[in-house]
């Protein structure tokens, strides 16, 4: 027999650095998610990311309090803002998009850095081709203020 699904849990930790410290420790332990289990599960299956970089991660837990994860890329604006050199700033130490976007650029990207990015990003894009998913790629890059040349 099937285990019953209680519910679904999204969050976003950086790669290889889950802990049970806030955010992370709260959001489970008040579903009963077994918290150093996901943190050994979660580091182990993001070994393969960029250390570091931002990975949503899709939690669905059972009601016998054993969970499955899905790990999906990180988000396309992180890697619009890493290809277009863009440097952490303010107290969370992150890069910042434009505060106008369509109005300021903040930093540029080339169209193959796009095709990188959006060939990276396939499997989590509701693209059917990778020109599909450029577009999806440059429509992010145009609400962060970033300008794609080439």
């Amino acid at each position: 027999m099937a285990k019953k699904v209680i519910g679904q849990l999204k969050l976003q930790v950086k790669a290889g650095q889950a802990n049970p410290s806030p955010p992370v420790g709260p959001a489970l332990g008040q579903r009963g998610i077994n918290i150093m289990q996901f943190c050994k599960d979660f580091n182990a299956k993001s070994a393969e990311f960029e250390p570091g970089s931002p990975v949503p991660v899709v939690i669905t837990y059972y009601q016998d309090k054993s969970f499955s994860m899905d790990l999906k890329t990180s988000p396309a604006s992180w890697y619009l803002k890493k290809a277009a050199g863009l440097k952490p700033v303010g107290k969370r130490n992150r890069a910042k998009g434009s505060d106008k976007p369509g109005r300021t650029v903040v930093g540029t990207v080339t169209v193959k850095q796009v095709r990188e990015i959006a060939e990276a990003k396939m499997k989590d894009l509701n693209a059917t081709d990778v020109e599909g998913a450029m577009q999806i790629i440059l429509g992010s890059a145009r609400s962060c203020g970033i300008e794609v040349k080439g």
